[in-house]
């Protein structure tokens, strides 16, 4: 896929990863906005094709009373403004078919949770928007059988797709990434790691999933010597009262050493090919 054709993204001849990272969901635009601008400003320094993540609303919670949102139509026109206020594209999570052409009015990715990808209405109409679609690899599905979802988008008239290999489960309350998938998938689509999604630990008996954060850095790095074409991770300046995912997700504070870490690892993976 040529990623120059993705509107708004800079440096796509950097030979670098691309990078899919912000909240896990619109929370205000004040939070998105300083998120979005630190990130910019540290990819724009490293030369790494940046797409601000943040989905506008969260369908697919433990418990009733979780967060869902600020509205849909709130959130998406705060991802329209991150968009012209720093010049970058912007990827959403949509789980419905008729999300597709709304959310597709207001970002340049459509994102696919893992829960769904195999719902054959909700990808297809993703990929009929002609938008970027970036198709989370189900926590229950193989490495072989993405081919498929891949090749519901692209029959769909649309060649613009992308795997995130976001961890397999491991028992009942644990991920576990397989890098042997890496390269099996890159055969169908750029591959994405989701190095924060991946340290999750689902299914707490509190409704509230918890994470390994810890380990953000060792699965980032990993990703990248396994030739993972981008690196999705979600991050918050107040990870500890973020309204989604806070226990898996990197502190704003820490991103630009990771960054910076991951860009040299690149090079050097890049000279050994």
């Amino acid at each position: 896929m040529d990623l120059s054709l993705i509107p708004k993204l800079k440096h796509t001849d950097s030979n670098n990863f691309f990078l899919l990272s912000g909240p896990c969901a619109i929370e205000g635009e004040d939070m998105a906005l300083r998120i979005a601008e630190h990130i910019a400003e540290v990819t724009d320094r490293l030369s790494i094709p940046y797409v601000f993540k943040g989905s506008f609303k969260k369908a697919n919670r433990s418990r009733v009373d979780s967060f869902t949102g600020i509205g849909d139509e709130k959130a998406l026109k705060i991802l329209r403004k991150v968009s012209e206020t720093f010049e970058v594209p912007t990827i959403t999570d949509i789980h419905v078919p008729d999300d597709a052409a709304k959310a597709a009015e207001y970002v340049d990715v459509l994102q696919i949770p893992a829960f769904l990808v195999r719902q054959t209405d909700l990808v297809v109409a993703a990929a009929e928007t002609g938008k970027v679609v970036n198709l989370k690899k189900g926590q229950f599905m193989s490495p072989e059988s993405m081919r498929h979802a891949v090749t519901k988008v692209t029959d769909s008239g649309n060649q613009q797709v992308w795997i995130t290999d976001r961890g397999t489960m491991f028992g009942y309350q644990d991920m576990l990434v397989d890098f042997r998938g890496i390269p099996t998938m890159k055969q169908y689509a750029p591959v994405v790691l989701d190095v924060t999604h991946s340290l999750q630990q689902p299914n707490q008996s509190s409704g509230v999933t918890g994470g390994r954060p810890e380990l953000i850095n060792t699965m980032a790095r990993a990703g990248i010597a396994a030739g993972v074409d981008g690196i999705f991770m979600e991050t918050h300046f107040d990870p500890a009262n973020a309204k989604s995912d806070g226990a898996n997700m990197l502190h704003l504070d820490h991103l630009e050493r990771l960054l910076t870490n991951l860009t040299a690892l690149r090079e050097t993976v890049n000279q050994l090919k």
